[in-house]
């Protein structure tokens, strides 16, 4: 089978490819890619993989990609994702996400092919929900509150339509909060990770930033997460939308505090201004019955493992690179 992942260079498409490949089932993998795009999250599969050059802002590359490649699933899963960097830059992650997703089905439509279409939406589409609300349904209204959450109820709706309209096979997820080794450094558990890591190789001093920390989450590992992706394509129906997440609840102080407890040191926890957003989502807790009850998929990977494995994944890349210990942009 021909395998189309938009992203496959990130953190979740890089996993996603990696556990594919793992099944051993001889699938062909193609990643769209740009000239820019850096390759080092497939560093383990980089000769397992075919990368094309495309861009979702460019229709015809799209075009070109899809004829070439001829694929029987797609998982799209290219974004701008990062919600505080969305703030700074609303138009590049709504043009990114929604015209970017709007560009990759309608290429579909244009090369009249029939993939199964993954859209990965996001968690970020209901917003500041009510404990009354708690957990979140997929029938959720959609309380937007951020621009890159407003770019996924985009793209979200934009799939949902070319399924009603032109029987493009897609099927959304809302993913909750994922996380774990490869995870970019701009994101909390990751950053958190990276700090430790840097402070024990001598590279900064024993003090955390932080931003917000009494935000509720429920965590979910990445290798959980590409299971759950890989199952969702093979199990589920077009026009359907599925909340994922993991089963452990927290907020980002009790996950920072066990991630602390895989270190020597002792630190000075700081919060940074920069690193708190406009408004902010405190409060999320996903209802995932109905993904459970028609995959019989489940979280395997306790919270404990996945920061372990993020913190030795930094102390790693920082012995490596220890350059890459202050590259955060704010």
């Amino acid at each position: 089978m021909n395998i189309l992942i938009t992203g496959i260079t990130g953190f979740v498409g890089s996993h996603l490819a990696e556990y594919i490949l793992s099944l051993k089932e001889k699938h062909e993998i193609y990643g769209v890619c740009r000239w820019r795009s850096q390759r080092e999250n497939l560093a383990n599969i980089y000769n397992q993989v075919n990368l094309l050059e495309a861009d979702l802002v460019d229709l015809g590359s799209l075009i070109r990609t899809l004829q070439k490649v001829k694929p029987q699933v797609i998982f799209h899963l290219a974004a701008q994702s990062y919600v505080l960097s969305s703030f700074n830059s609303p138009m590049q992650s709504l043009f990114v996400n929604a015209i970017g997703t709007q560009n990759l089905l309608e290429a579909i439509r244009i090369s009249e092919m029939d993939p199964v279409v993954h859209i990965c939406s996001s968690s970020e589409v209901y917003g500041q929900v009510t404990k009354d609300e708690l957990p979140i349904k997929e029938n959720c209204p959609f309380r937007p509150a951020s621009p890159y959450a407003v770019s996924k109820v985009a793209e979200d709706m934009i799939a949902y339509q070319y399924w009603v309209s032109h029987k493009v096979r897609t099927i959304r997820t809302r993913m909750f909060t994922h996380t774990g080794p490869r995870r970019g450094d701009v994101f909390a558990l990751s950053f958190f990770s990276k700090q430790v890591a840097a402070a024990e190789l001598g590279l900064k001093k024993a003090v955390i930033q932080v931003g917000n920390l009494n935000s509720v989450r429920t965590f979910c590992d990445v290798r959980d997460t590409v299971r759950a992706y890989w199952i969702l394509v093979n199990k589920c129906q077009p026009g359907e939308v599925y909340n994922i997440g993991g089963n452990r609840t927290a907020t980002i102080k009790e996950a920072l505090d066990i991630l602390l407890t895989f270190s020597k040191l002792k630190f000075e926890i700081k919060v940074d201004q920069a690193l708190l957003r406009p408004s902010d989502v405190t409060l999320q807790v996903p209802c995932i019955e109905k993904f459970q009850k028609e995959t019989g998929w489940k979280p395997e990977i306790p919270l404990e493992v996945t920061l372990k494995d993020m913190l030795e994944y930094w102390r790693k890349e920082l012995k490596t690179c220890p350059w890459k210990a202050n590259t955060v942009v704010k």
